[in-house]
């Protein structure tokens, strides 16, 4: 099955410090790829995962549930602590749920969250339903594209498979339940127009997260996919703010301790 215009996986090797990226639900490392390059070009090692049933077709997610999503960035977290000295972890809307599962189960290998938009709980009533309705309705109209800057896509599905969403509910009352177990230093952007993500599930993240290390900023002139939008530029630069002052070992940093030991 070809892949959509952007879906594929991104990798850059670069120094001691990795990020991980983990895109949203009926997306694709296509919404994430500029700040991939922006964090690659900072000198940081860099991984953007497909997860599974993504970037295709919408019924090939039809098929997937969101242990094989987890299970692909949790795969991809593995590799960067092996590479690098700390990793980081980034994520948009559902990817944010991913993001604080990791964080929950892997405590010490994540030295910080970036969550934009996340997705943590459900926002319409009729997702009670979700247990039969899949089985009678195999999709709905999608949820791609949410972004205020004109002429902008994502290349997200423009079907929600029911399978899928059904899979997604459970995994947010998962992550739910372990938000009192992040305690990382967390950086959470926010867009006040968000048409499918409601500023309940930041309030949520918020409330219910153990970190005493906690940022919160608003993307004022975006929408959803906000990595795509009129703050982007905003949001890597805080990441990246972020992560140097997290990051003893950040690019410059390493660059200037191996040219000390060369010639010492």
């Amino acid at each position: 099955m070809p892949l959509l215009p952007g879906a594929e996986p991104y990798r850059h090797r670069g120094g001691r410090v990795g990020v991980l990226l983990c895109h949203g639900f009926t997306g694709s490392p296509a919404s994430l790829r500029p700040w991939a390059e922006e964090l690659a070009a900072a000198g940081l090692t860099v991984s953007v995962p497909l997860l599974p049933g993504h970037g295709t077709r919408w019924q090939d997610l039809q098929l997937t549930r969101w242990e094989d999503w987890y299970a692909e960035v949790e795969r991809e977290l593995l590799v960067l602590a092996e590479e690098c000295e700390q990793v980081f972890v980034c994520a948009l809307s559902m990817g944010g749920a991913l993001a604080l599962r990791l964080a929950a189960l892997h405590g010490p290998r994540i030295s910080g969250l970036v969550l934009v938009n996340p997705s943590v709980r459900s926002d319409t009533p009729a997702s009670v339903l979700l247990p039969v309705l899949r089985h009678l309705v195999p999709s709905v109209p999608g949820i791609s594209d949410d972004i205020a800057a004109p002429g902008v896509t994502e290349h997200g599905y423009d079907r929600t498979p029911l399978h899928a969403a059904w899979s997604l509910a459970r995994l947010w009352r998962e992550v739910q339940r372990r938000l009192p177990e992040v305690t990382q230093p967390v950086l959470l952007l926010h867009s006040p127009q968000d048409h499918v993500v409601s500023p309940a599930n930041s309030e949520l993240v918020l409330a219910r997260i153990s970190s005493t290390d906690v940022t919160e900023r608003l993307c004022e002139r975006s929408f959803h996919v906000a990595t795509l939008d009129h703050d982007a530029a905003e949001i890597f630069a805080a990441s990246l703010d972020f992560i140097h002052r997290l990051a003893p070992a950040d690019a410059a940093g390493v660059t200037r301790v191996e040219s000390d030991d060369h010639h010492g």
